[in-house]
């Protein structure tokens, strides 16, 4: 990553702690899977609709966390944002699931 933006559920967890500002969580997988469980602050923007929603919908000067379905959508999504010129953009390792295990803050139906 050319921006330096650490990428793992420690450095995010201890952004979100400190209230650091200036990023944004994406989960790019559907819309039924993010209702279940999401990490908390996340927004959804599956990855069928990421490339038209990207412009609009996001800050370019934002660091950019992406996480999916599993590693390879994330690194689709984190190529698809690239692609769109958005350069502070981090694949978030394990998603959900490592976001959990390591003692993260979940919303949705399943708790």
């Amino acid at each position: 990553m050319s921006s330096g933006l650490a990428a793992n559920v420690h450095d995010l967890k201890l952004r979100l702690d400190w209230g650091q500002p200036a990023f944004t969580i994406i989960d790019v997988r559907d819309r039924h899977t993010f209702n279940q469980e999401h990490i908390t602050g996340a927004i959804s923007i599956p990855i069928d609709d990421l490339a038209s929603r990207a412009e609009i919908a996001l800050h370019k000067e934002r660091d950019i966390y992406v996480y999916g379905q599993d590693e390879s959508q994330s690194a689709q999504a984190v190529a698809i944002l690239r692609n769109t010129n958005f350069t502070k953009v981090a694949k978030l390792p394990g998603g959900v699931t490592a976001w959990a295990e390591f003692g993260g803050h979940t919303d949705g139906s399943l708790v």
